[in-house]
């Protein structure tokens, strides 16, 4: 896939981050021999009023790569066990980005089998986004990667664009600010998509 094949998704991502989440939608991201159609995604605002995003509270080490330039992968650890990858997008210095929670395996389903053996169905293969990391066996390693380039993680357009009926929207899961923001995405009635949990405070005795 040659440059300008690719310059509607780098100019699609490039813009705000809620156009680019739902635009992400049907997408496939390949690493370690396995693709992965994307069929549920969160946006993150950066510093301008998004509690929930890693770079509320202005740059670090661990966010850096959330400030562009955009296209390119910001992973992180959670729960002291599991990866989860980002789609970094918006202008230089603006910091968002794109949470891919789910979407089903289309290619290399061997492999990930192997690479998740406890796995009954394959639907459940890359069902929320630690899954989905573990299935395309995406570490620390692919941090800051270009997703548009030839490098070993690879965003591509998704083969037919998914049409606006198809596409529904809701809260994000889990988040501890700005509970009931409606910038998660995902094709509706798509077995893959993650369970809804909303984040609920633990309790002080």
């Amino acid at each position: 896939m040659t440059g300008t094949d690719l310059a509607p998704l780098a100019d699609l991502l490039a813009g705000p981050v809620v156009p680019a989440a739902r635009g992400l939608l049907g997408c496939t991201l390949a690493a370690n021999q396995v693709t992965v159609r994307i069929a549920e995604v969160e946006a993150y605002a950066g510093t301008a009023g998004d509690p929930a995003s890693h770079a509320h509270r202005g740059r670090t080490p661990r966010n850096a790569v959330m400030f562009g330039p955009a296209g390119h992968a910001y992973v992180y650890f959670t729960y002291g066990m599991h990866w989860c990858v980002n789609v970094v997008t918006g202008p230089d210095g603006e910091a968002s980005a794109v949470l891919l929670r789910a979407g089903e395996v289309v290619d290399g389903l061997d492999v990930a089998r192997a690479r998740r053996p406890a796995v009954r169905r394959d639907v459940d293969l890359a069902r929320g986004p630690a899954r989905l990391c573990a299935t395309l066996g995406i570490d620390r390693a692919a941090y800051g990667v270009d997703l548009l380039g030839d490098g070993p993680v690879r965003l591509r357009p998704a083969p037919v664009p998914v049409p606006n009926a198809a596409v529904s929207a809701g809260p994000r899961v889990g988040v501890t600010g700005a509970h009931d923001v409606p910038w998660r995405f995902w094709l509706t009635g798509d077995p893959t998509v993650s369970a809804y949990r909303r984040h609920v405070p633990r309790s002080r005795r």
